[in-house]
């Protein structure tokens, strides 16, 4: 009774041992890896675009205090800002190319708003000399800077696990595991995206963003 007592136990170890060496040797492992690289990019992608809302209200604010009568423009800010944050940003979006499109939609709305907001410093010289704009001014741009380092990081994590997905053999195990390609940020130029846009709104031509 004792010799089976111990036998099973190592039996069970065995098999174990052996099924974790199978499942890392299949690249199970790596694809678990990098789908939490993919998760934890993402994150941060969605925090630096809460981030640049959290900001809208105060922007719209002190403008205001200088051009009340750019009420289209107010409008156009508040609109993209309900619309960006009635986006679902979980996790659950990366498995979704539809609502991905959506989200990013969304935010690229919400940057030509803020784009056409600042713009209108231009032609207000009281405005663009207020400490608070020029204050959240600098916030935005270092805001938008966050931005784009996040996408650049969140595009170059995707695109290494879409390549694992996709690579022999450890697309049969992505297959088995039901683990599929995730959609990836969808743009005209990636080069742009890879580097932080420059946002200068004392110049005579106001930046937009990219």
């Amino acid at each position: 009774m004792m010799r089976k007592s111990i036998i099973k136990p190592i039996f069970l170890a065995a098999v174990l041992a052996t099924s974790t060496v199978g499942l890392s040797g299949c690249g199970y492992n790596n694809l678990q890896a990098q789908d939490e690289q993919v998760t934890a990019s993402w994150s941060e992608v969605v925090n630096q675009y809460q981030r640049r809302s959290d900001l809208v209200p105060n922007l719209v604010k002190v403008v205001q205090q200088y051009a009340e009568q750019e009420q289209e423009v107010f409008t156009q800010v508040a609109e993209a800002r309900s619309r960006a944050g009635g986006m679902t940003a979980t996790p659950e979006v990366l498995n979704d190319p539809e609502a991905m499109e959506r989200y990013v939609a969304a935010q690229e709305q919400m940057t030509g708003a803020l784009s056409r907001l600042m713009a209108v410093s231009e032609r207000y010289p009281e405005l663009k000399s207020d400490g608070l704009f020029q204050d959240l001014q600098a916030q935005l741009e270092g805001t938008e800077n966050r931005i784009a380092v996040a996408r650049n990081r969140y595009i170059q994590e995707v695109q290494s696990y879409n390549t694992t997905v996709r690579q022999f053999p450890t697309n049969i195990t992505a297959k088995v595991f039901g683990m599929d390609t995730k959609p990836n940020f969808s743009v005209a130029n990636e080069e742009a995206i890879s580097t932080a846009p420059t946002v200068d709104f004392g110049d005579d031509d106001a930046a937009t963003t990219q």
